[in-house]
């Protein structure tokens, strides 16, 4: 999920995201939203096939609108999915994106409880941490944990960027700089740089690595920087 679109900042997550014509633009956002959108869902697909089999079942939490589900199963035609999102309307697009792959996709509309026990071979959430607390992170990290086979990879990446009075309002304002660059208004730009700044729980990228340990995951690495977005791979 993006975190917000050029002309819909984000203040109700719910609500946006159950918006019909939020919806219909969604697929338009990301990449010009997200720093290195694209090489980022490439790399998480490498990261993926690196420890999973052929055949893997992957979890992937946020699967509404199916960007990264299509991206997954055009590089692996093997592998099958279950995409979890709270949003019928974002499944539904998930379903539509996807086109002739949507049978290896099973969705499951809610949050990581309603997500199947597997084990999984491997699982996903990407752009989609920063809308929850750190409280609800640690939940969602130790059973989604909890649902992978050992050894499983699991990629996360979401905004998240150093913390102090000078240095996180620099990495926002180039965010911010960064959408002006793509097309965004000005003032939209600067806009989006604040819904995010007020809005959104960001942490430190230690942080967001503590979590991962304290989930149980092991060696989490860096692997995807975009100004205000990181990535990790870490295993269970």
């Amino acid at each position: 999920m993006a975190p917000f679109t050029e002309d819909n900042i984000i203040t109700d997550i719910q609500a946006a995201f159950s918006d019909p014509q939020f919806v219909a633009r969604y697929t338009e956002g990301p990449r010009r939203f997200v720093p290195g959108y694209d090489a980022m869902q490439s790399m998480a697909a490498i990261l993926l096939a690196e420890r999973v089999p052929s055949d893997a079942r992957v979890l992937v939490l946020g699967a509404g609108g199916g960007l990264e589900l299509k991206a997954f199963a055009q590089a692996h035609p093997a592998w099958s999915f279950d995409g979890v999102d709270p949003s019928a309307a974002m499944l539904a697009l998930a379903g539509q994106t996807l086109g002739e792959l949507a049978p290896r996709a099973r969705f499951h509309e809610g949050y990581i409880d309603d997500a199947p026990e597997g084990p999984f071979d491997g699982a996903t959430c990407l752009l989609t941490l920063h809308f929850v607390d750190v409280a609800e992170r640690r939940r969602i990290a130790s059973e989604v944990r909890r649902r992978l086979k050992p050894g499983a990879p699991f990629v996360i990446a979401h905004l998240s960027a150093p913390d102090g009075d000078e240095e996180r309002p620099r990495w926002l304002s180039r965010y911010s700089a960064f959408l002006a660059a793509s097309g965004v208004e000005p003032e939209q730009a600067a806009a989006a740089r604040d819904a995010v700044t007020n809005h959104l729980e960001i942490l430190a990228p230690a942080q967001d690595e503590a979590i991962l340990r304290e989930a149980g995951f092991s060696d989490p690495t860096l692997f995807y920087t975009g100004f205000a977005f990181r990535g990790w791979v870490a295993y269970a």
